[in-house]
This record gives structure tokens, sequence and C-alpha cells, in this order.
């Protein structure tokens, strides 16, 4: 990516922030921003600072996620002041700038590139260890938006489901990653398994091997795993951050592994 993509203002803005990552999914559906979110969260428990900036500007679901609907910022010395979350994870959305959350944003893309330039350039964000940005899902104006606006980005994590049309879109994703001249960090494969709470059997109910497929035709690495677990839905439906909740179960524990892993990739110490 061109260093003359950043606006100067942004590369300003941000020099605070160690590390970038961005999660984006080819298709809707997949867990995408459930995935952000316990992200951020995993790298807060590891005791690191960590920022989740929501540019899903049309469907910006991290604040019902991480428990802060209704939130609204304040301003600071001309800066927006990030929501400060659980684990002190500062946050910003659009969903913190809508009267109502179910408003609908009807905005053309030169407003959404607006907004994010605004969410780069004037949230304070000071200094973090990580920042998580969480993408719509697709190849639209807000990808490329943040691609090449946010400076010294480490590289993205494109999350797919093993469902073969799940993965035949994150190979879209990847390739337009790679168009940019991004890197990309791996591939994150989420409700790879069910385990039965009764019986404890697993079962592969989206398929299995299209992702580590994938990452072997384009050459990136296969990150890990993630279960479907249904106390995710319950608990992101109720606001609560599942690897705090549950930090011994089975997905929390693949969560810490994954940002173990991130952190050795991309040289957080």
């Amino acid at each position: 990516m061109a260093k003359s993509m950043v606006p100067p203002e942004v590369a300003e803005n941000m020099k605070g922030v160690k590390h970038k990552i961005v999660v984006l999914s080819g298709k809707g559906g997949v867990g995408k921003t459930t995935v952000a979110t316990n992200l951020a969260m995993s790298f807060a428990r590891m005791g690191k600072t960590s920022g989740i900036l929501d540019v899903d500007i049309y469907g910006p679901n991290v604040p019902k996620l991480m428990g802060l609907e209704g939130h609204h910022p304040v301003a600071d010395e001309n800066r927006i002041l990030p929501i400060e979350g659980p684990l002190g994870v500062r946050v910003m959305s659009m969903g913190f700038l809508l009267r109502n959350p179910d408003d609908a944003v009807a905005w053309r893309g030169p407003l959404v590139g607006k907004a994010i330039s605004q969410f780069l350039s004037e949230v304070k964000w000071d200094e973090l260890d990580v920042m998580v940005v969480d993408l719509p899902p697709g190849t639209g104006d807000e990808i490329l938006s943040v691609l090449q606006q946010i400076p010294d980005i480490d590289g993205v994590i494109i999350v797919s489901t093993p469902q073969e049309v799940a993965v035949l879109d994150a190979r879209r994703a990847i390739q337009l990653v790679e168009r940019m001249g991004v890197p990309v960090l791996g591939i994150v494969e989420n409700m790879a398994e069910f385990v039965c709470p009764e019986c404890g059997k697993a079962y592969k109910i989206f398929g299995e091997g299209a992702a580590k497929k994938a990452a072997k035709d384009y050459g990136i690495e296969h990150l890990g795993t993630l279960p479907l677990d249904p106390r995710i839905i319950t608990m992101s439906d109720k606001g609560t951050p599942f690897v705090i909740e549950e930090p011994e179960s089975k997905a929390a524990k693949a969560f810490a592994e994954l940002v173990r892993r991130l952190a050795s990739k991309i040289g957080i110490k």
C-alpha cells in the first residue's frame, strides 16, 4: 500500500497505535464481528491495551456485542473520545452515533468514506498495543477506504465458515487484499464444529477442508479453528463478551491460542 494514500492527519492521530489487525469476511453470517470483538477482548485479557474500530457503517453491531448500546461519545479538545468497554477496551462505532439502534444508515459511498476518515483522524485513540478493525462483509467501498487509509496495517484476517460458498467468497476477499498490497495474516475457520453438550460428540455441520485448501492455494496460513458454541450467541445477544464469561471453555481457549499466534506473527510482546 502506498504511503501517499494515508492522509497525514490519520497518520498523526494513529501514531500511538502500535499494531492494527483488520478482520474481513467475504460474506455475511460467518461470525466476523463476533471474532473481531472476542479477539480485542482476548488481547485485553493478555494485558495489552486494546481497541476495536467498527467500520461496518450499515450494520454496526459491535456496540451490541460489547454491551455498550445506548452510549454516545463526547468530544475533548476537538477530538472524539472512544467509548470504554469491558477490560478498558476502547471502542468506536457508527452505532454510537445513531439516535436509535434500529435506525438505518442510508448513505452513499462518499459519505461512508468520510465517516471512516473521521473515525481514523478525529477519534482520540492515544496509545494502544493493538487495534482490531471490524470491516463489513464483501469487497465494497468501506474495505477500500480502510485498507487505503490506515497506516502500517500489520495484516488482514479472513474469517470464514467451512462451508464451500463461504470459502468461495473468502477467496475473493483474499484476492482483493492482496491486490491492495496489504499482508494477509491468514484465514480463521469459524463454526468449525459443534460439540454436543449431552454426548460430547463433535459434528462438522458446515463441512470441512475447504478453508484449509484455500489457505494452501493462496500460500497463506490457516490460523486456526473456532468451535460453534451456542453460549457465544446467547452472550452476544446479552452484550457479554464470551471470552470473559467462559474463559475455560473450548471456544475461549481457541481464541486465546489464536491471539498468541497472531501476537507472535506480528511482534506483539
